[in-house]
């Protein structure tokens, strides 16, 4: 081989090593992928890293029992959240695209919470990430508690109204509504009606039916109840409606006619209250309570002077208004009952008809009284019968 044409094969080696030198360099270049990863073309869609976001910031502390508990992620899907603490964990739903999950449950007050996410990423690793928040805390001044009436498992009248008391006021009414469900099997219309800002009734449209099973969730714990004060505990029961026992009281013909699922089962003469002093109201009445002996005493009424009584041994007595109405036996006016009105505003009966009357009787079953001026009102016991539906739906809150 001539001089000139080994010069010309060494000029041409010599050239090619800076090239391949280079092309190492490029492949270094490219973001995301290491030196021993294959190179990605041009054309591929690069790896969205995993994010995962909570709506409660890491370490966070005293943080409101009302703030809603989510994570969410891009990059990937979440597998699983927990969320736990001494107080118990929260329940929640990952959503169908598994982007999202969000607690069911509220927070409670001065607790720690453990937040454990696990997730994949896009190319099928799995990740955990942990993290920890704290509650605000709350003193009972800050917190109402629900009580409610029927209690659970009781099988009461079809009059009797769905009662929930608060023991400190709720200023956003409905709020605390939107979260207060009265269901039954079979269903039946109904609403809720606020007496006051401590106390709120439902009831249905007409009288319950018999044989009605009722369910009651009332889902304020940790609810905002406005000026500071928040719900305290959830609070959920059945009940069963019996019977339809209906008892009508004409006070003019001085005789209760007792029904039971439509059928007269007896008509008993009865005396009422002696006009004008202690008229007993006309309206629709409801059973609250029964005392199989009652000491009657006229000044816890307010009756006093030469009106006054107190009567040991009251037998079969059942109330009717907080007022003071109550039916019972009175077996020292059976020569007027079915012919006068002559008691302090109650109703009575011989010894026998009462006797028979309790027994058959229990809490929300219906007496409804016609025949004097005297009306019944709405906050007189259970008096949520006393006004049309369309009336009493407006004093629901939504």
């Amino acid at each position: 081989m001539s001089d000139r044409r080994l010069r010309l094969c060494s000029i041409a080696l010599i050239a090619t090593v800076p090239l391949a030198l280079t092309a190492c360099d490029a492949k270094d270049s490219i973001p995301g992928v290491s030196a021993d990863e294959p190179t990605s073309s041009a054309s591929e869609t690069p790896v969205v890293p995993l994010k995962l976001v909570s709506s409660v910031k890491k370490g966070a502390s005293g943080v409101p029992v009302d703030q809603e508990v989510a994570v969410s992620a891009t990059g990937g899907t979440i597998d699983s959240v927990a969320v736990t603490s001494a107080a118990g964990d929260l329940a929640g739903e990952l959503s169908a695209d598994k982007a999202s999950w969000t607690a069911t449950d509220r927070l409670e007050p001065g607790t720690t919470y453990q937040i454990k996410t696990v997730a994949s990423r896009e190319d099928g690793t799995q990740v955990t990430r942990k993290s920890s928040f704290s509650t605000q805390d709350l003193t009972l001044d800050e917190q109402t508690y629900p009580s409610v009436a029927p209690l659970a498992d009781e099988t009461v009248g079809v009059g009797m109204p769905v009662i929930v008391t608060f023991d400190l006021p709720v200023k956003d009414q409905a709020t605390f509504e939107e979260n207060m469900h009265v269901t039954s099997t079979p269903a039946q219309q109904g609403s809720w009606h606020w007496l006051s800002s401590t106390e709120a009734h439902w009831r249905p449209k007409t009288y319950w039916k018999p044989d009605t099973d009722v369910h009651v969730d009332i889902d304020v714990n940790s609810v905002d109840a406005g000026n500071g004060i928040y719900g305290q505990e959830d609070r959920e029961l059945d009940f069963h409606v019996g019977d339809a026992h209906i008892y009508k009281v004409d006070m003019k013909t001085h005789q209760m006619k007792v029904f039971s699922n439509g059928k007269l089962l007896r008509t008993i003469p009865i005396t009422t209250g002696e006009q004008p002093a202690f008229t007993t109201r006309t309206g629709t009445k409801v059973i609250i309570e029964k005392f199989d002996s009652k000491t009657m005493n006229s000044e816890t009424v307010g009756i006093t002077g030469a009106d006054a009584y107190n009567i040991d041994n009251v037998q079969w007595a059942m109330r009717l208004t907080y007022s003071g109405e109550f039916i019972h036996a009175a077996p020292w006016s059976t020569g007027s009952q079915g012919y006068a009105n002559v008691s302090h505003g109650c109703t009575g009966m011989s010894t026998e008809n009462a006797g028979w009357l309790y027994a058959m009787s229990r809490r929300g079953d219906v007496v409804e009284y016609t025949g004097s001026d005297k009306p019944m009102t709405l906050d007189n016991g259970y008096g949520d019968w006393n006004e049309s539906y369309a009336k009493y739906a407006q004093g629901s809150a939504l």
